[in-house]
C-alpha cells in the first residue's frame, strides 16, 4: 500500500511539472492570489538579443513588483530569471543569456507580487531564437574598382549575434544614381565580394540584406554609394578648357603674323622693279 501511495505521489508531481504553461499553482502559505495579472507578455528579438516586455494589470498598486520565469519546452520545467525577480512597472527583462540554444523553443511567464499578495501567471507565446529574431542591417563599405564595385560586409556588432556560418545569402539591390536604373543580385554570403560589368565613372548605390536558412526576418542596410572609378573633375575640365582657348588664340596670333609677313614680302616685290627702273633712267648714272 505504501508503494502505491508513493507511486501516485510521484506521478502527480511529474504531471504538475509537465504542465509548465498552466498557471502553476503553488502553495504560498498566507500569500493570497488577488493582484491583477500582467498583460501583453511578449518576447522581441533583434540580432539574437532577446527582450521580454509586459504591461501591469489594471489597477495594480504602485508597490507591485514582477518576477519572470522561463521554460525550455523540451524540458518543461520552469526556471526563475534571477536578474528579473523584482522588476518595476515599465521595466523589461533581458533573456539573451537565458535562451542559449537557438533551435529550442522557449516560453516565459510573468506575475505580480507585493509583500502579502500575488497575481496569477501570464504566459508568453512560444519563442524560437533563431527563427523569431529579426536580423538587423549589416555594416557595409563600398568602393570603386574601375568598371566594378567592391563590397565589404560585416555582421552588426551585437552581444547575441548569430555566428556568420549560419548566414546563407546576401541580397544586393544595386541602383544607378544618374537615372535610377536598378537590378537585384543574390550571392552566397562572403565578407568581401565584387559587383562587375558596371559603367566606368558612374555612381551606384548598394543596399544589402542578409538571409539565413531559418529566417527571412531581415532589415536591409542603408544605401551605400560610390563611383566605379573617379569621375572627371570639374576644376580639371575648366583648366583644360582654358588651355584649349589659349592654344587657339596662340594659333590665331601665329597665323596672323605669318599672313602679315607674307603680305609685306609681296608688296616689297611689287615696288622693287619700279625703284630699279627709276634708278636706271637717272642721267647722272
Amino acid at each position: 500500500m505504501r508503494l502505491w501511495i508513493l507511486l501516485l505521489l510521484l506521478l502527480r508531481q511529474s504531471h504538475l511539472g509537465n504542465a509548465p504553461w498552466t498557471e502553476g499553482l503553488q502553495a504560498e502559505g498566507a500569500i493570497s492570489v488577488s493582484l491583477p495579472a500582467p498583460s501583453n507578455v511578449s518576447i522581441s528579438s533583434i540580432n539574437m538579443e532577446h527582450t521580454l516586455s509586459f504591461l501591469p494589470g489594471a489597477d495594480s498598486p504602485d508597490s507591485s513588483r514582477f518576477e519572470v520565469q522561463v521554460v525550455r519546452v523540451s524540458k518543461r520545467s520552469w526556471t526563475a530569471v534571477a536578474a528579473c525577480s523584482a522588476l518595476k512597472a515599465g521595466q523589461t527583462c533581458n533573456l539573451t543569456q537565458v535562451f542559449k540554444k537557438p533551435l529550442e523553443q522557449y516560453r516565459a511567464r510573468v506575475r505580480a507580487f507585493t509583500a502579502g499578495q500575488t497575481s496569477s501567471w501570464t504566459v508568453s507565446a512560444a519563442f524560437q531564437p533563431l527563427s523569431d529574431t529579426v536580423l538587423g542591417p549589416p555594416d557595409v563599405v563600398v568602393s570603386g574598382c574601375g568598371n566594378c564595385l567592391l563590397l565589404q560586409v560585416r555582421p552588426p556588432s551585437s552581444v547575441g549575434m548569430l555566428p556568420t556560418d549560419l548566414y546563407m545569402d546576401l541580397v544586393l539591390n544595386v541602383k544607378r544614381t544618374r537615372d535610377g536604373a536598378q537590378f537585384i543580385l543574390t550571392r552566397p554570403y562572403k565578407e568581401e565580394m565584387e559587383i562587375s560589368y558596371l559603367q566606368r565613372g558612374v555612381e551606384y548605390c548598394v543596399t544589402v540584406t542578409v538571409k539565413t536558412l531559418f529566417n527571412d526576418n531581415s532589415v536591409p542596410s542603408d544605401a551605400h554609394c560610390a563611383f566605379t572609378s573617379p569621375p572627371p573633375s570639374h576644376s580639371l575640365s575648366v583648366v583644360y578648357g582654358l588651355l584649349g582657348a589659349f592654344c587657339a588664340l596662340l594659333l590665331l596670333l601665329i597665323g596672323s603674323i605669318t599672313c602679315n609677313g607674307q603680305l609685306s614680302v609681296r608688296l616689297l616685290r611689287r615696288r622693287l622693279p619700279t625703284s630699279l627702273t627709276r634708278t636706271s633712267s637717272d642721267p647722272s648714272s
